[in-house]
């Protein structure tokens, strides 16, 4: 059965979104949502919007549980709204992306019948083209190495925008953290997750569109990220593997100012980083090692804006 062929409300997943400054994207994502046959509970934490986000939801979907603490959480956000939530699983969405019918009770499917599998992550298609983005090539091809019993290819990492988690999982392994903020906060805690014995999976029979929003700060975002890449790798990753993995990123990133004050940025946290650093087991350091090749000559994980 396609996902799109189940039609009866589920309530074993809740959707988390965060949010700022992107009301009509944000509204957009809202109506589809709610018109999903799965009627999902819908926790949305507002990070300081200064645009009436938050009164327009209030207005328009009056069903939704909107959190407002007052300032940008950036990724501190869902953590927050998953204190919120009962059911069994957890769906990010970002507002500017929604899920299609049906995916939701499928991945619930998965994960129900996979105990060991904590986080699904869906096909993404870019709109108002409908074509695939070029991240879905990589899940689709990933060479980590996975059990028999898993129901698709194994991930070493997800994407918040279009994943499905266990809620247990998430909380024990402490959300995302607060020192990344946001932009590639998903592969610290991907990393402990598989530390804890969890599995991720690409799943292709569940989508989740994505209009990507203009309203952002393309320049901000490649610092952060860069930043954030360098943070994990120092926190995590063995030190032959960081030390190549710091070589490429370094070799590859553009040579301007934003760049240098991102390495700058990280640099400045080696005295927690040394204080905080927990390597992984060799099992998980062994499968990101498979990973290597695909982040080297990846085209859609560039850093760029």
């Amino acid at each position: 059965m396609r996902p799109d062929d189940r039609t009866s409300p589920d309530d074993r997943t809740s959707v988390v979104i965060i949010t700022h400054n992107r009301r009509a994207e944000l509204l957009h994502t809202l109506d589809r949502l709610t018109e999903l046959p799965e009627r999902p509970p819908i926790v949305i934490t507002d990070n300081g919007s200064t645009d009436g986000t938050a009164e327009a939801v209030a207005l328009h979907h009056p069903g939704v549980r909107l959190l407002r603490p007052g300032a940008n959480l950036g990724a501190i956000g869902r953590n927050l709204a998953v204190r919120e939530v009962t059911a069994p699983y957890l769906a990010f969405c970002d507002d500017d992306t929604w899920w299609a019918p049906g995916s939701l009770t499928a991945a619930a499917d998965l994960l129900d019948a996979h105990p060991r599998v904590a986080a699904v992550t869906a096909r993404i298609v870019v709109e108002p083209a409908g074509t695939e983005d070029p991240i879905v090539a990589e899940l689709r091809h990933s060479p980590l190495p996975r059990p028999a019993w898993l129901p698709g290819p194994a991930l070493g990492s997800f994407l918040a925008a279009a994943t499905v988690l266990r809620t247990d999982a998430f909380r024990a392994a402490g959300g995302f953290s607060p020192r990344l903020w946001l932009g590639g906060e998903e592969e610290l805690l991907a990393a402990d997750l598989m530390a804890a014995g969890w599995w991720l999976v690409f799943d292709e029979s569940l989508t989740i569109h994505h209009a990507a929003s203009t309203l952002r700060d393309p320049t901000r975002r490649r610092a952060d990220g860069i930043r954030n890449t360098l943070w994990f790798t120092w926190l995590r990753r063995a030190p032959r593997p960081a030390l190549r993995r710091t070589a490429h990123l370094l070799r590859t990133i553009p040579r301007d100012a934003t760049s240098a004050k991102a390495v700058a940025r990280a640099t400045a946290g080696l005295p927690w980083l040394l204080r905080e650093r927990r390597a992984l087991p060799p099992e998980v350091e062994a499968r990101l090692r498979t990973l290597e090749e695909t982040q080297r000559t990846s085209t859609a994980r560039q850093y760029v804006g």
